[in-house]
């Protein structure tokens, strides 16, 4: 019998990503979307304590074991950021356009064009489980100037892999599922739950 779990997210790149790598293990996966949970605040500065916040929100919400990440890309030579603020990086309203332009501007002055994209998951079998399961990943590479690729969501078609040749947005579903922050996040998450 599988176990159902909630993802703590409304954010339907992250949960095509999620239900495709977490599926064929066995859990039966459900979005808070689907209990009508609204987004949980993240006010903290780190992605360990937004991740938490948003597992113990769903779980209470819902009375179901929760599943949450918090992730971003990181620029090295902006000390981090974006960081947890990568999703509203150029303010509201939310624009992956925009959050895009603005890193390359803010790096542009920046011979170190290094990010990564760095997850945090956070697993919860309750609101107040005194023992989340934490596990995290990174995933290196380069800021391009000009978009490549029509897959992935957010940062993706910027964010290029000198190993593949190719950003994000030109990898299959396959091989991001395979080798992304979150997947890495995933694993690590996984060989801590058996």
């Amino acid at each position: 019998m599988s176990q159902r779990i909630v993802l703590a997210s409304n954010n339907q790149g992250k949960l095509r990503e999620f239900f495709q790598i977490l599926s064929p293990l066995g859990f039966e996966l459900v979005s808070q979307a689907d209990y009508a949970v609204p987004d949980c605040p993240e006010p903290y500065f780190t992605f360990v304590e937004n991740a938490l916040a948003k597992a113990r929100h769903a779980a209470k919400m819902t009375g179901l074991p929760a599943l949450a990440d918090d992730s971003g890309i990181c620029a090295s030579a902006l000390g981090g950021a974006p960081g947890v603020f990568s999703a509203r990086y150029a303010g509201e309203p939310k624009s992956d356009h925009a959050n895009n332009q603005k890193l390359i501007a803010d790096l542009s002055a920046h011979a170190d064009k290094s990010v990564y994209y760095y997850c945090v998951l956070v697993f919860v079998r309750s609101e107040n489980d005194p023992q989340p399961v934490i596990a995290d990943g990174r995933w290196l590479g380069q800021l391009v100037s000009e978009p490549r690729g029509d897959g992935g969501f957010g940062y993706d078609p910027y964010f290029f892999l000198p190993e593949f040749g190719k950003t994000v947005a030109e990898l299959s579903p396959e091989q991001k599922n395979n080798i992304s922050h979150r997947a890495q996040a995933l694993q690590a998450l996984i060989q801590k739950l058996k």
